[in-house]
């Protein structure tokens, strides 16, 4: 896993279809940047102010969306020594986007909507428990709010 920051996070608009009885909303294509292959697509709920950090994918590609709901989703790049740069990105129902993320960056999310608010991960490959690091909320300094 060489240099990654968050520069290398990618934000794509996506559209949201107007139809009668409930909107159509796009997700992927498998021509769209961003696509680095599947592995599995799974959903998330979190609870109005609840935070859920901090965790870095060594493999895998996260595409996040929030179908219903509104996220803020925090991203960080630590350099070797110690300096974190951060990258914050709210995204829902009225920021309708995909954001893509290579592996190797932190990431923690908190919900902004109550009851809960719904996040889809489209991963470039399977859940692997042992790709996956993990830090306390409190490992990482930043300032949920």
């Amino acid at each position: 896993m060489g240099a990654v920051s968050v520069k290398n996070i990618t934000v794509t608009p996506l559209r949201a279809i107007e139809t009668e009885g409930g909107n159509v909303l796009h997700g992927m294509k498998h021509t769209d940047e961003g696509c680095c292959g599947f592995g599995e697509a799974y959903f998330s709920y979190i609870t109005l102010g609840a935070i859920k950090a901090w965790k870095r994918h060594t493999r895998m590609t996260m595409n996040l969306i929030v179908p219903a709901g509104r996220v803020k989703f925090v991203f960080c790049s630590i350099t070797g020594a110690g300096f974190q740069e951060f990258r914050i990105e709210e995204i829902g129902a009225d920021r309708y986007a995909r954001i893509t993320v290579p592996p190797g960056i932190w990431f923690g999310f908190k919900g902004l909507e109550s009851p809960q608010s719904l996040v889809l991960n489209i991963g470039s490959i399977a859940h692997d428990p042992a790709e996956v690091e993990r830090l306390k909320i409190n490992e990482i300094e930043y300032l949920w709010g």
